[in-house]
């Protein structure tokens, strides 16, 4: 599946087109809600058709590293996506980067999911997911808007303060460290040298990434909602649609 360059906005294909010459590159995406749509089971979040191809074409390119930055667990975003290529994995919104979470944030973690149990166990339709940073409590599923709502207010209140609130779309995540996607990228562009930046993003955590670009970087916004990325592109095949159109520039 390839969508026509046509199908971009006319300033976001400029931007792609000016960063496509510069050396070294760096070509990241989140991934749920981007390269692949949000579903209420998380694990079957699978890519768009696609996406394996034009991420597989771009990272081909000598000089273009390809880097994908998920709240999700490194481990779970492989297994989930299915993805296997010669990419960056950077999971928990940057704080596994490039190896696992210290034993003492874990157990933070485990004391935490303890909390939340029952909370969450008492609110029909709502889930709670123990990440390897993190703890989150989803509610798209939950019929009871009123009641999905009164369980997000209650998790953030029984966290402890020092711990880290991550908002999303319906979603609250409650991290063990500080690290986002923000500081997670700015590390990738430093440790390449990268001269230039693309990021495509959908949630309120994909904001931090946006704001960490510089200004000849291209920060791509994935739907709707406020946001500080220059770009937008409707849904996931418009993200598809970025890529693809990428990946004939670098070619």
């Amino acid at each position: 599946m390839s969508s026509s360059p046509a199908a971009l906005d006319p300033a976001l294909d400029a931007a792609l087109a000016a960063v496509a010459g510069r050396r070294p590159l760096l070509v990241a995406s989140d991934y749920d809600g981007v390269l692949a749509r949000l579903r209420g089971d998380p694990s079957a979040a699978v890519p768009e058709v696609g996406v394996a191809e034009a991420l597989g074409r771009i990272a081909a390119v000598d000089g273009v590293t390809v880097a994908l930055v998920s709240g999700r667990g490194v481990e779970d975003l492989q297994r989930t996506s299915g993805l296997s290529g010669p990419f960056r994995w950077v999971g928990s919104h940057g704080a596994e980067y490039d190896g696992p979470l210290a034993g003492d944030l874990a157990g933070r973690r485990d004391a935490l999911a303890r909390v939340l149990e029952p909370e969450v166990a008492a609110t029909a339709g709502a889930r709670l997911e123990v990440k390897p940073a993190s703890v989150a409590v989803h509610v798209r599923q939950v019929p009871d808007r009123e009641a999905a709502a009164a369980l997000l207010a209650r998790a953030g209140a029984l966290a402890d303060s020092s711990l880290t609130m991550k908002p999303g779309k319906e979603v609250l995540e409650i991290a063990v460290t500080d690290a986002d996607k923000g500081s997670a990228l700015r590390r990738l562009i430093d440790e390449l040298g990268a001269t230039a930046a693309v990021y495509l993003g959908d949630d309120v955590t994909d904001e931090d990434g946006f704001r960490a670009l510089g200004p000849d970087d291209v920060p791509i916004k994935v739907g709707d909602g406020d946001t500080d990325a220059r770009f937008r592109v409707p849904d996931t095949g418009g993200a598809l649609a970025a890529l693809d159109r990428l990946g004939a520039l670098l070619a």
